[in-house]
């Protein structure tokens, strides 16, 4: 009991010379005001940049995890140049089935695998309100590899797949697109010449705003799946002279499998039989996961430091003022010291003031800030986060510049002669 009774009595003392700092800001106002400006501003920077930064890396780094990090994509580079064309059909006849048998025999640990060819139709109906989707010719195995779900209906089976059945199954925006607020299931739609069935709608998909590690932009929301079968042998374009065979492939690998060794694996037997014509790009989203890890840590730590020196100039701004308040102080400081102050007292109570200050430019600069990054994401479209660590960073930071920078004041003040200081004018 007896020896809580001196820190409560510590305690105690602090509510007085917290009440005294309050009534020195309240009695200076607009220099008080002034003062956190630079806390204020600073604070607002590094929480607005970290939010757009956040926002933006955690929309890419939510779209490569939808790709699958136990996945690898084979992507064809497909041309319409005819000199490169024929440049490169010199060296590789393009991504076939045959790549695609020869991957699967010699990969191991191979839990799912399909090809894909891809289509712009050139007619539908009924006629969309937007785009026109795209379509994907792909294998049924393809919802198990891109973790793609279906909200209505189903997506097509084996055996559908091997009569390349006329079925479909259409992203979130074709389904709107094509038949508004109705239910698709059993509605039909005809592409090119052709009419499906729709047995499906599949779930939203995020969709990267644009080449994300040699993947095409595409809006994942705007396609029509059919068997590949279907896309092959019924639906072809102006452009079918430049096309591969098919134009991706994707693999799903087991939970014990190296999905990094396996994709060097892949490039290697691509090597061999594409001859180096660099026709294709093999794409495996757990080291693009990786690097936009490491890229979101990078871009953090540059923002907050370039953010940091908004802190630190309104740091040199509380030393300035407050030392100008030593000046202004100088009777009253002597008065203190000569009823009893020691120099401890008077150190505290300009860090006090000093720390007051930060505190209160900082939650203000708290207040701008997500207020900024709200601003950022309403007109400019973009996606913020406004974290918590991002806001305790900022709060730290300005705390701990504001205490440092009003340090030196404080000790200039208590080491003041208190003679010297009671004669002062």
């Amino acid at each position: 009991m007896t020896s809580d009774a001196p820190r409560r009595r510590r305690r105690l003392s602090i509510l007085p010379e917290i009440g005294q700092g309050l009534d020195n800001l309240r009695a200076h106002k607009l220099r008080s005001i002034l003062t956190m400006l630079g806390m204020i501003f600073g604070v607002a920077a590094v929480i607005a940049m970290l939010s757009i930064g956040a926002g933006a890396q955690q929309q890419v780094i939510a779209f490569i995890e939808q790709l699958g990090v136990r996945n690898v994509i084979i992507e064809a580079r497909e041309t319409t140049d005819n000199a490169q064309f024929q440049r490169i059909r010199k060296l590789s006849t393009g991504l076939t089935f045959r790549d695609l048998r020869m991957i699967e025999a010699g990969v191991e640990g191979l839990v799912a695998s399909s090809a894909r060819k891809r289509w712009v139709p050139s007619k539908v109906l009924p006629r969309p309100l937007g785009d026109i989707p795209a379509v994907f010719g792909v294998g049924p195995s393809y919802p198990a590899i891109s973790n793609l779900t279906t909200t209505r209906g189903r997506f097509f089976n084996e055996e559908e797949a091997k009569a390349s059945a006329p079925v479909a199954v259409l992203g979130q925006a074709a389904a709107v697109g094509f038949f508004g607020p109705d239910n698709p299931i059993d509605q039909f739609l005809k592409i090119n010449d052709q009419w499906y069935r729709v047995i499906g709608v599949a779930a939203p998909r995020l969709a990267a705003q644009g080449d994300v590690g040699g993947l095409p932009a595409q809006d994942y929301n705007n396609i029509i799946y059919i068997p590949i079968g279907a896309a092959i042998l019924r639906l072809e374009d102006n452009q079918s002279y430049f096309r591969d065979e098919i134009d991706a492939i994707y693999l799903n690998l087991s939970g014990t499998a190296n999905v990094t060794s396996t994709g060097t694996l892949v490039r290697g037997l691509l090597e061999t039989t594409h001859k180096g014509a660099g026709d294709y790009t093999v794409v495996v989203p757990a080291e693009l996961l990786a690097q936009q890890q490491r890229t979101k840590r990078l871009f953090e730590f540059v923002m907050v430091a370039i953010a940091s020196i908004s802190l630190l100039v309104g740091g040199i701004g509380i030393m300035n003022i407050m030392l100008a308040s030593v000046m202004e102080r100088t009777r009253e400081i002597g008065v203190r010291r000569a009823i009893g102050a020691t120099r401890r007292d008077v150190v505290r109570q300009f860090l006090i003031e000093t720390t007051l200050i930060t505190i209160t430019g900082g939650f203000l600069g708290t207040l701008v800030g997500i207020g900024l990054s709200e601003l950022v994401g309403y007109f400019a479209g973009w996606s913020t986060i406004v974290t918590g660590t991002s806001v305790a960073v900022a709060s730290i930071v300005s705390v701990v510049v504001g205490i440092v920078f009003g340090l030196y004041p404080a000790i200039r003040a208590a080491r003041l002669d208190p003679v010297a200081a009671l004669h002062y004018e």
